[in-house]
């Protein structure tokens, strides 16, 4: 498998760095206290055709390919968590569209999401189900040329600004999956403030009450909306970009303990000086290669469509997620009280990495189901 980035990709991947080091990075903190991504960041990132980014480019997306999505991913989770979480759950909604939406959907609705100008949000979790999404309690009736959704959905990542929806619901022969105007009569949102991590990632509880929709927003077959078009589609797409943003999560980690560790002394001498500093930074370096390594493969997988893309892509998330809680770990440990305080952005990292265990696939349910996947050699 190769490796190395071509000189488009390197390119690309200094485009995003640079931009994240001066518009995002900066900032995250606050927004991080504020609990909000600002709209003019949002509006940046559509100029700079970073939302709809995987779509192809002839519907006005950005027509990047699976590695170069990767880099945007890591630069931007490097810089802010809550902003990685944005083009994750938009991408996954567009995505799902594109692949399983009636054409007239498709027709209103993909070219406004690939070019960011609507803003998609994927409201599957509820009050009471979280992993066993399969136990879904929200409702889908079918009225004529109508579909109605009555339940409630929580922990919406960016829900409380979301123009659509990716809904599952239950109907009486299955699972199903349906897309959701929030403008529609009969949806209300509630924010929720007080998460621990991605605290600027603007969640939201979702209420459908006598939600009528048209029958054409129903994405695939009734019975097919959990294992094809959410699990198969969103969520794997979901995998593979939070899987990247834990590697960006672990560098910046990296990042900050090597240049705090060159400056901070402790008994007469650099701690860089210190064997067991020195341990812990050689097993950040080697987590945060390897799991930059398995999103390589996975991506690789991906671009050439690969069957085995999705079990790769389940490898690199379980490994890169836990990689970024060892990492973060490591970065407050060796930062003492100061990575403990209120604006430490390492502990803003730790706080953002918890995330990444339990969104896309927590680390036990991944635990359960990696040892069953057919696993091709590398």
């Amino acid at each position: 498998m190769h490796v190395e980035l071509s000189a488009t990709e390197a390119a690309a991947r200094g485009e995003f760095r640079d931009f994240v080091s001066t518009r995002i990075t900066p900032f995250a903190d606050l927004w991080d206290r504020q609990e909000q991504v600002p709209m003019e960041t949002i509006d940046e990132l559509r100029s700079r055709g970073y939302l709809g980014a995987p779509l192809p480019q002839a519907i006005g997306g950005g027509g990047m390919d699976a590695i170069t999505y990767g880099l945007l991913t890591e630069e931007l989770a490097r810089g802010c968590s809550s902003v990685r979480s944005m083009l994750t759950v938009h991408d996954m909604v567009a995505i799902t569209l594109a692949r399983w939406g009636s054409p007239r959907l498709k027709a209103d609705l993909l070219p406004l999401l690939a070019s960011g100008t609507r803003l998609g949000a994927l409201a599957v979790s509820e009050p009471g189900v979280g992993s066993d999404i399969a136990s879904v309690e929200t409702e889908a009736s079918f009225e004529g040329k109508d579909v109605i959704l009555n339940g409630v959905k929580k922990w919406t990542t960016f829900g409380q600004i979301a123009d659509v929806l990716l809904v599952l619901a239950r109907c009486d022969k299955g699972l199903a999956a349906f897309l959701v105007n929030t403008d529609a009569p009969g949806v209300s949102r509630r924010p929720i403030h007080g998460m621990t991590g991605t605290r600027a990632s603007l969640l939201a509880e979702i209420t459908l009450d006598n939600c009528r929709l048209p029958v054409d927003h129903l994405l695939g077959r009734v019975g097919f909306g959990l294992s094809t078009v959410v699990g198969g589609t969103a969520l794997d797409h979901g995998r593979y970009s939070v899987a990247w943003g834990s590697v960006g999560i672990a560098q910046a980690c990296l990042d900050a303990c090597l240049d705090y560790t060159a400056e901070r002394t402790q008994g007469g001498q650099l701690i860089r000086d210190h064997q067991l500093v020195r341990r812990k930074l050689t097993d950040m370096i080697a987590d945060t290669r390897a799991a930059r390594l398995l999103c390589y493969r996975a991506g690789h997988l991906r671009r050439s469509r690969d069957p085995g893309a999705g079990p790769e892509t389940w490898i690199a998330k379980y490994f890169s997620s836990r990689a970024a809680v060892r990492a973060a770990n490591c970065a407050v440990q060796l930062h003492g009280a100061h990575g403990l305080h209120e604006g430490s952005p390492v502990g803003r990292y730790l706080r953002d990495a918890k995330v990444m265990e339990v969104i896309e696939g927590s680390t036990q349910i991944q635990q359960t189901f990696i040892p069953d996947f057919p696993l091709a050699e590398i």
